[in-house]
């Protein structure tokens, strides 16, 4: 094989592979890109993202050829041309004046939007926009609404879905209870970092009903890829049946599975969980005052003892309200589905679990009983620090695998 045949396989193979990096970074699917803008917010962003581009790219062009031309050009020839020392054109007044306008004038045509971007993005949401708190924690989201109005947001708890009215402003108070995080859900705004003992506002509005995926961006532990975000926007109508759905208090179960589940729960997982209204399994059934008597939870608190069990709480202080978990589509930071990610299923939306014989045909059982038997160890569904005093994520509990079941029935009730 001679050098000529030897360079053009060279170059061919080196197209071939500047082509298969480019290609690997198209998908046909992909949720989280910010080039697909699906709200007003980030259509501003996008609308300031191209243009720069564009001039980013003029900018590329004209540097490189500049380059490959006075390369090519003045090359040396021969050895000779190694000691000749190149024409100087210092002093020239034209020549530096140009190549200090021209940068110039490409500096304002990308600050000047860039800054009208910033302030249109800092607005304040309207007065009617809906409320919510965001919490980010090791590993996972917690949003609590404040939907009368009294700044308490307290009135809605709930986990890794946000939920959201289409068409309308919502502003979001981003804290951490921890680390930092950032919160990012890209078809709606730009990221916004979550910082322990401060709060970041942050707008988001969906045009359409739909579910907007997003990330945490901020590296936090050992479970930050599977810290994931979902928006899920409804229509108006849906809205408020949520919001009514997601009001009401826990109701006792009725199936003797369930019941035992119920027992177990508040046995092994009331110290970090909650169910608002959870009633006492212990009471007799035929106890009148049975619906009425609150269970108690343990008064544990971040870094304190937990008088029930000796051991520390989550170092969040938290764990997901658990009150409707059913009406959710994700577990565990959103690491996994709750429903089975088939079609039909997909098209029950929020009330998959309340659809007759929607938890039959749907629940990711699979999933979800592998999470109750050993979180942290199990096929490494979800790393965290389990070893140390200050417990980070879901423990094992060594739950025997009629446990489970019983858990599992009791748990499919929350809707």
């Amino acid at each position: 094989m001679n050098g000529r045949v030897r360079a053009r396989i060279a170059k061919v193979s080196a197209l071939a592979f500047a082509v298969a990096v480019f290609a690997s970074g198209c998908a046909k699917d992909a949720p989280q890109t910010t080039l697909k803008p699906k709200g007003p917010k980030a259509a501003t962003i996008n609308n300031l993202i191209n243009p720069v581009f564009g001039i980013a790219g003029i900018v590329f062009v004209f540097i490189l050829g500049g380059a490959l031309f006075v390369a090519i050009k003045f090359r040396a020839r021969d050895e000779d041309d190694y000691d000749e020392f190149p024409a100087q054109i210092h002093g020239h007044f034209k020549a530096e004046i140009t190549w200090t306008i021209i940068p110039l004038l490409v500096l304002l045509g990308v600050a000047v939007p860039t800054v009208t971007t910033i302030l249109d993005l800092a607005k304040k949401p309207p007065a009617n926009a809906v409320q919510v708190e965001v919490y980010g924690q090791q590993w996972w989201w917690e949003y609590r609404y404040d939907t009368n109005g009294d700044g308490k947001y307290d009135d809605i708890v709930t986990a890794n879905d946000l939920v959201i009215p289409a068409d309308r402003e919502i502003s979001l108070h981003i804290r951490s209870r921890d680390v930092i995080h950032s919160w990012w859900a890209p078809a709606l705004n730009g990221k916004k970092d979550a910082v322990p003992g401060r709060i970041h506002p942050l707008s988001i509005r969906a045009d359409k009903p739909g579910e907007y995926i997003g990330q945490c961006t901020e590296f936090c532990g050992l479970s930050h890829a599977e810290m994931r975000i979902k928006v899920v926007a409804l229509s108006s109508g849906g809205y408020e049946s949520w919001v009514k759905a997601q009001q009401k208090d826990f109701v006792n179960p009725t199936d003797p599975m369930a019941q035992a589940g119920w027992s177990a729960f508040a046995g092994q997982c009331t110290s970090c969980h909650r169910i608002n209204g959870l009633t006492d399994p212990s009471s007799s059934p035929d106890d009148p005052a049975a619906a009425t008597k609150t269970f108690t939870y343990p008064a544990s608190e971040a870094g304190k003892e937990n008088p029930q069990s000796g051991a520390k709480n989550q170092v969040s202080g938290a764990a997901p309200n658990l009150t409707h978990l059913m009406s959710r589509t994700m577990f565990a930071g959103g690491k996994f589905n709750l429903r089975k990610k088939t079609a039909a299923c997909t098209k029950l939306g929020e009330d998959w679990a309340s659809t007759p014989n929607g938890i039959e045909k749907c629940l990711n059982r699979k999933d979800l009983e592998a999470w109750l038997r050993n979180a942290p160890l199990e096929k490494a569904m979800k790393p965290g620090d389990v070893m140390s005093s200050s417990s980070r994520g879901m423990p094992n509990f060594n739950l025997t695998e009629v446990q489970i079941d019983q858990l599992v029935s009791f748990l499919i009730t929350l809707k």
